[in-house]
């Protein structure tokens, strides 16, 4: 039984070596390839339908000049949820619910928005540190306002990615070790908290499923700003 129920968050190790670094190659290995055959299987078939329908709906509100980022974005969408996914099953460890690691995703590629949003168009990236109309006192302090805000939206996709992940294995963690305590003690009372467990599993792979979408879409709607 584990010290703490932090402990699972822990990254884990063997023989000296970080499994982080083996769990973050799993969705390249588990995700098939597509093929240039005509007729493919169900399975590419249905990711290839999800791919798509995922950057239209991604897309839709970018111009044209955001459309390169096309294949970043769907890679990183389905990057995330084969991680947060993989971290579910049994004996498995989720790499997102680290803070490190999600933020090694956020500030890259936040940051790549705001340089792109300075080198193509400096004036318009400039002016929403300033609301229009602001009267003349409040300038100095909206300016700080609104950097500050700019610097902290990293942070806040990282945070939320990993408050999210980590709140909601704490909660199935919490109401297993419940039915695995009241099993011989309360049967029925077990039994109960057994099936509200299988219900916070789904829950839980609808939370990791719509936590990459969510990541993935402020970050196109921080791109959308800037190009």
């Amino acid at each position: 039984m584990t010290l703490s129920l932090f402990d699972q968050f822990m990254s884990p190790t063997h023989l000296g070596v970080p499994l982080l670094a083996i769990a973050l190659t799993f969705p390249w290995v588990l995700i098939p390839s597509a093929s240039n055959r005509w007729l493919s299987n169900r399975l590419l078939a249905l990711q290839s339908w999800f791919i798509n329908r995922f950057t239209q709906q991604l897309l839709l509100p970018l111009n044209m000049n955001g459309h390169k980022w096309a294949l970043i974005l769907a890679s990183l969408m389905t990057f995330l949820i084969s991680l947060n996914m993989l971290g579910l099953l049994p004996y498995t460890f989720t790499p997102t619910t680290q803070l490190s690691l999600n933020m090694g995703l956020a500030v890259p590629l936040w940051l790549a928005t705001v340089i792109i949003g300075m080198r193509n168009q400096p004036t318009a990236a400039l002016a929403h540190l300033l609301p229009e109309g602001t009267p003349i006192p409040l300038i100095p302090v909206l300016i700080i306002i609104e950097t500050i805000s700019l610097f902290i939206r990293p942070l806040a996709l990282g945070v939320r990615l990993t408050a999210n992940l980590t709140a909601g294995h704490l909660l199935i963690q919490l109401i297993s070790t419940a039915a695995f305590i009241l099993m011989p003690m309360m049967p029925s009372v077990a039994i109960l908290t057994s099936a509200m467990l299988f219900l916070l599993t789904l829950l839980e792979v609808a939370v990791a499923m719509i936590q990459a979408y969510v990541f993935v879409l402020l970050l196109s709607l921080y791109l959308q700003e800037n190009v």
